[in-house]
Formats: structure tokens, sequence, C-alpha cells
């Protein structure tokens, strides 16, 4: 297992160069709904989010941190017009991969594929869960999952995107907090 992460971050590193490394403030759009994404994004430091647009209001729906990639996924594979927004919240540090220069890596590195493919597997699992807990769980019930699982995000996001992405309103989400 040491050995094969060791592989993977050689692998990495020999294509460090195809990434460029950008300093962006808080509330930095990356893409705009309905555009096409001609990148994707690696966070050093920072937070991100994804939301997009229902009848004129803005509706969060995940939260990226360090160490985590992030981009519109049919958009950046299809060409298609993306469903959503990327949006940094902090101040952030990341490092922007194009699309000509993600081909030719993941066509170079069946490691660094294969290790894509995996986190897109585990990114469709985390997608299932919280499509089942929309559907199954109150909103307190969410609130609590989210206190329990994911404690980070209640730390460093603001409170209107947290209740937007639990999908209830700011006040709903303070009376929540105040029944805890």
């Amino acid at each position: 297992m040491v050995k094969e992460r060791e592989q993977l971050n050689a692998e990495w590193e020999r294509f460090r160069h195809f990434f460029k490394r950008e300093e962006l403030p808080a509330k930095t759009i990356l893409l705009k709904e309905g555009q096409t994404s001609e990148r994707m994004f690696y966070i050093e430091k920072g937070c991100i989010r994804l939301s997009f647009n229902k009848d004129g209001k803005d509706i969060t729906f995940q939260f990226f941190f360090e160490g985590e990639g992030v981009s519109s996924a049919e958009s950046f594979r299809n060409e298609e017009p993306s469903l959503f927004s990327i949006e940094t919240i902090e101040p952030s540090i990341l490092h922007i991969l194009s699309k000509k220069d993600y081909f030719t890596m993941i066509e170079s590195s069946p490691l660094i594929k294969q290790e894509l493919e995996q986190q897109t597997f585990e990114r469709l699992m985390y997608y299932q869960k919280l499509f089942l807990s929309r559907i199954k769980n109150s909103p307190e019930e969410r609130y609590n999952e989210l206190v329990k699982q994911s404690p980070h995000i209640l730390q460093r996001v603001p409170q209107h995107y947290i209740a937007s992405f639990l999908g209830i309103t700011s006040v709903s989400l303070s009376r929540i907090r105040n029944r805890r």
C-alpha cells in the first residue's frame, strides 16, 4: 500500500507542471451556471461551494475543502453547459488544470486515471447518500448528520450557505441550532 502511494505521488509529480497555481479571494466565481467548463480545480487551501439558481434563489448543494478536486464533470467531459456555479467561499489557493492537460495526463498515466476513477466513484456514493438523506430525513436530522459527519463545514461556512445546503431557511437553521 505504501509503495503504491509512493508510485502514485511520483506520477502526480511528473505532471505537476500542468497545474497552474492561483491565489484567489473569497467570492471568486470559477465557473458560472450555464457556461462550459474548460478547467478543473484542486484545492491547496480554502473552501469552494457548488450552487445553482432556482427561481431567482441561490441554492448551495456541496462544499469542497483542502485536498479535494472539483469541477463540473459533465460540462468538463462532455462540453455541455454546467448545471451549477463554482465559487470560492474563503480566500483560496487552487491548482488549475486545463481540459487539454487533463486528457494528456490520463492518457499518459494509467495510475492517475485509476485514481481519478476511484475519486469519481467515491463522489457518486456521496451523492447517493445526500440524495437519500434529502428524501428520508427531516431538516433537523440532516443538520444532526452534518454535525456528526462534517463538523468542519459548520466551522468554516457561512450560516446562509449551510441553511441552503440543508434545504431550509436561515431562520429555521437558527431554530434547529437553538434546540440542541
